[in-house]
């Protein structure tokens, strides 16, 4: 799903008990915000056969890139656990290929707490082919 008209909280919020989390009982979502303010919404899908799990950031970022944008300019994540959950490894790396250094993650809890950083922060030595954006 792609908008422009609500704003990432409002849509991970309405995304969120759509998650697919039966083995971990974490369900999160998560919103990228493309270059061209376009929103992506995606959940976190798990499997029985847990390598083939994906998170929210995945599905957001294949939903972008599924509709043709290439650059994203920040990230929210939200998940139901007390303090803000943070991308993981995977994940983070995933979201520099879209982004840069300077991109805003905002990570929130369903309990209000919230956290900011840049991708940079998150992942200060990202791998890249080509350092030219």
């Amino acid at each position: 799903m792609a908008t422009t008209n609500d704003d990432p909280l409002t849509l991970a919020r309405a995304a969120l008990p759509h998650a697919y989390a039966p083995y971990s009982g974490f369900p999160v979502s998560a919103v990228v915000v493309s270059e061209s303010g376009r929103a992506y919404v995606g959940v976190n899908v798990e499997n029985a056969a847990y390598p083939l799990a994906r998170c929210a950031e995945q599905i957001a970022v294949g939903a972008m890139v599924a509709a043709g944008e290439r650059r994203l300019r920040e990230v929210l994540v939200l998940s139901t656990s007390p303090e803000p959950a943070t991308p993981c490894g995977a994940c983070r790396q995933i979201l520099y290929e879209f982004g840069d250094a300077d991109t805003v993650v905002v990570c929130r809890s369903t309990q209000g707490s919230e956290r900011r950083f840049t991708l940079g922060e998150l992942l200060p030595e990202a791998f890249r082919l080509r350092d030219e954006r």
